[in-house]
């Protein structure tokens, strides 16, 4: 990474403030580009899911694993929800979704209430394991709601054997004109669901996989309590990657709980964070870290920075951080403040090898909220901060109760906050389809076939508040 003409401004600087100066290519699409990344985490995309309550659950690790990306589970999660979570996840199908099922006797209230759980908008009725009917939300409308399943769904619905490849199984919906096909076994039993979205997607993505072929995922640890056995007690679930996450990760405590963890060999990469600075990410990785997660502040949720004055600006953080990182043989993650693909592309032209992102994918179908609607009718989920005192509440649900209100005082986070659901991109693979293609295409204009020759090859220019505001599209006009 240059700057234009080799200016480096004598100042921090934000997403908003850089642009990337086209160069000569050699590229001649944005297909030639390679996503994967080097950091260890095996991911085929730069996204892994900020370990979030309000956006990392089951559902929302197996859609980003089965994209590439990598889903961080929270800290707070008791082990054997971490336990459930991961064997659900690694027994996930690596091209087909996972359907939403009900039994023909279930009303249609409880279709409804699970129908948006999933992205595909559809529940699958089956009978003995084998599907007999698919209701959608058309079908649902005026009708009772305590009606039975078997009575609306519609029963000439596009099957699909489960080994079917996903040029074929698009192929047969788009001779059907429909948009999702059940994917059934050699007997006749449900094996999951296809959209002609997600048969196209399967061609254009690799997903992010173990040594044994299952998709992979994270967990995230803290630095209170027994960390080592908690990690190692989180590796033997089955979790690919372990980030130890505090909010200020340059302070003795979290160097010495990461030196812990780092002792034990347990055999996955160890991200740490969060710093925003070259000493910060060098003492990381001096006690074990292979990954530094970097960003203090940047978050949609956190308060941090008009509460305490503390952080940085994201994109100078980042590009420090990544320089001491790669001097040392590790890597970093961008922990924070992306708000639109450009800000993901200039992460990673910064250095990093991977982008955390939270609040964004919030308002999506996959993460763990309940879908809401609005005075508007607009869609709808709640988010919050880890470090919001709902956050807190959680996390030290077995405190005294006097303990529990102290802490209850302090918070540098968002409790609760409207997530809208974007109608063209409800869902996360919408979103992934959304931050890739431009990540893509920042790749073609650089001249880089690579994620690495991204950050070699980027020439960066800084802009006045005025020229961001110039390249924002305006789609209803002036």
């Amino acid at each position: 990474m240059q700057f234009l003409d080799g200016h480096r401004p004598p100042y921090d600087l934000t997403y908003d403030d850089v642009f990337v100066v086209p160069n000569r290519t050699d590229v001649p699409s944005r297909f030639d580009v390679d996503l994967s990344t080097v950091d260890g985490s095996g991911t085929t995309i730069p996204i892994v899911v900020s370990n979030m309550t309000a956006v990392s659950g089951r559902r929302m690790a197996e859609t980003v694993a089965r994209r590439g990306g990598i889903t961080v589970l929270p800290q707070d999660l008791p082990i054997d929800a971490v336990t459930e979570t991961v064997a659900f996840v690694k027994s996930r199908d690596l091209v087909a979704d996972t359907p939403v099922v009900l039994g023909p006797d279930a009303s249609v209230s409880d279709a409804l209430a699970l129908m948006h759980k999933r992205a595909h908008g559809a529940v699958i009725v089956i009978d003995g394991g084998r599907p007999v009917g698919v209701v959608t939300e058309d079908a649902c409308a005026d009708v009772d709601r305590f009606a039975r399943l078997q009575s609306i769904a519609a029963t000439d619905f596009v099957t699909a054997p489960s080994d079917a490849t996903p040029r074929a199984v698009f192929e047969a919906l788009d001779s059907a004109h429909e948009h999702l096909a059940v994917l059934v076994d050699a007997d006749g039993s449900l094996a999951g669901v296809l959209t002609r979205t997600g048969a196209v997607r399967a061609g254009i993505y690799s997903p992010a996989i173990d040594d044994a072929g299952r998709l992979r995922i994270a967990a995230a640890v803290g630095i209170n309590g027994d960390v080592a056995a908690k990690a190692q007690s989180l590796v033997e679930t089955g979790a690919d990657v372990l980030v130890i996450d505090t909010a200020h990760g340059h302070q003795e405590k979290m160097l010495d709980a990461l030196a812990a963890i780092a002792a034990l060999d347990l055999g996955v990469p160890l991200a740490a964070g969060n710093v925003v600075s070259a000493a910060g990410t060098r003492d990381l990785i001096s006690a074990g870290a292979n990954i530094v997660k970097v960003g203090v502040g940047p978050g949609a949720m956190c308060t941090t920075r008009m509460m305490t004055g503390v952080g940085r600006p994201q994109f100078s953080a980042v590009a420090e951080c990544s320089a001491a990182a790669a001097e040392l043989g590790a890597t970093v993650w961008a922990d924070g403040g992306v708000r639109h693909p450009r800000d993901v592309a200039l992460a990673l032209a910064a250095g990093a090898s991977n982008v955390m992102i939270g609040s964004w994918f919030a308002g999506t179908y996959e993460s763990p909220g309940d879908l809401r609607v609005d005075t508007a009718g607009r869609a709808y989920k709640e988010s919050f901060g880890m470090a919001s005192k709902r956050a807190v509440a959680a996390r030290t649900a077995t405190d005294s109760a006097f303990d529990r209100a102290r802490k209850g005082l302090f918070e540098e986070g968002i409790s609760s906050s409207k997530m809208l659901l974007d109608p063209d991109r409800p869902g996360v693979e919408d979103l992934i389809d959304h931050i890739c293609a431009g990540v893509r295409s920042t790749c073609t204009y650089a001249g880089a076939r690579t994620l690495p020759e991204l950050h070699q090859r980027a020439v960066l220019g800084v802009q006045s508040a005025a020229g961001f505001a110039e390249g924002r599209p305006l789609p209803r006009g002036w």
